[in-house]
C-alpha cells in the first residue's frame, strides 16, 4: 500500500476525517456549511488520547518552560505505542533532508502533536511558538529550553511543522512573523494535511516551500469510496462542495428551509454560526 492511500485509511480509522451524513452538515467557524471535518491530530491515536494531549498543553500554557518537556515525553511514548501516529511522524520527518535547516518549529496547540516528535527524531533544536508570541527553544532533546527574545536565533533556518494548513492564516498572523522577530529564516514547511483552500499559494508568494502528506481533494474520496469508508451519497456531496463550497451550502439551505431557524433555537455556538451564515447571504 502507498503511503498515501496508507494516510487515507489511517485518517477514517482514527476518525481524524469525518463525513457527514447527507441531513447534517458540519458547521465550519466561518459560518458556513461542508460535508466533511478534520481533526488532524486525532491521528494521535484516537479522539481521547488527542484531547488529553490537548489538556496537558492548555493546563502548561501559563508555564511555557515546562510545557515542551512534557509535551516531549507523552509524544515519544504515544509514538513508541500507536503504529499509526508514529508512521505519520516517520514520514514528517522524512518530507526533507535534515541537513536543510537546523531547528524545528510548531504552533501552539495542535501543531506540538507532530513537530515535537519530529525534532526528537531529527536530534534538531525544537522552538515552540505560543499565541501570546511567546517562544521556547528546546535543545538536547528536551532537557535545556530557553525564552526566545528578539534575534536571538539570528542566522538560524526552521522547518515548521503543522498539522493542517487551510489559507496559512496561522503563518501570516503568528508563525512567521514569530520565527522572523527571532532573527530566523523559514523556507520550509510540512503539513500531514494540506485543505487544498490558498495555504500552499500564500507560502509560495512568500517564499515558504510546503510538503503535505495528504492534499483534500476529489481523488482522495474517490479512493475512500473504493474503500468502503464513505458512501455514493456522501461522496456525491462531497463532490458538489468541492466543485463550489458557497453553492454547496445555498444548495442544501434552498432543500432545507427550516434549518437554520431550527440551529439558531438551539442557542450556543450553532446560534452563533447560524447568524453569520445568514449574515452572508447563504440562505438568499
Amino acid at each position: 500500500m502507498t503511503d498515501r492511500k496508507s494516510i487515507i485509511q489511517w485518517l477514517f480509522q482514527t476518525q481524524a476525517i469525518r463525513v457527514c451524513l447527507p441531513d447534517q452538515p458540519f458547521w465550519y467557524t466561518s459560518g458556513t456549511l461542508g460535508p466533511y471535518y478534520i481533526n488532524t491530530h486525532f491521528l494521535y491515536g484516537s479522539e481521547t488520547s488527542a484531547k488529553d494531549l490537548l489538556a496537558l498543553i492548555e493546563s502548561l500554557a501559563a508555564e511555557p518552560l515546562s510545557l515542551p518537556p512534557q509535551i516531549s515525553f507523552a509524544v515519544a511514548k504515544q509514538y513508541n505505542l500507536v503504529s499509526v501516529f508514529k508512521r505519520v511522524c516517520d514520514l514528517l520527518a522524512g518530507s526533507f533532508s535534515a541537513v536543510s535547516f537546523d531547528i524545528v518549529s510548531g504552533g501552539e496547540r495542535r501543531d506540538f502533536f507532530f513537530s515535537v516528535q519530529v525534532a526528537n527524531l531529527l536530534g534538531k533544536p525544537h522552538l515552540s511558538i505560543m499565541k501570546n508570541g511567546t517562544m521556547i527553544l528546546s535543545q538536547d532533546h528536551f532537557t535545556e529550553n530557553l525564552l526566545v527574545d528578539t534575534g536571538d536565533l539570528a542566522g538560524s533556518k526552521v522547518l515548521h511543522v503543522a498539522d493542517l494548513v487551510t489559507e496559512a492564516s496561522s503563518y501570516q498572523r503568528a508563525w512567521l512573523p514569530s520565527v522572523r522577530r527571532a532573527g530566523a529564516d523559514m523556507r520550509q514547511t510540512v503539513t500531514v494535511i494540506d485543505r487544498n483552500q490558498g495555504g500552499r499559494e500564500w507560502l509560495a508568494e512568500n517564499n515558504v516551500t510546503l510538503k503535505s502528506l495528504v492534499l483534500i481533494d476529489r481523488c482522495l474520496f474517490l479512493q475512500a469510496l473504493a474503500a468502503g469508508q464513505i458512501n455514493s451519497d456522501q461522496f456525491a456531496m462531497i463532490d458538489r462542495f468541492i466543485t463550489s463550497p458557497r453553492d454547496f451550502a445555498r444548495h442544501f439551505l434552498y432543500e432545507h428551509p427550516t434549518f437554520l431557524e431550527q440551529q439558531i433555537a438551539l442557542g450556543g455556538q450553532n446560534r452563533e454560526r447560524a447568524l453569520l451564515c445568514k449574515e452572508k447571504g447563504y440562505a438568499e
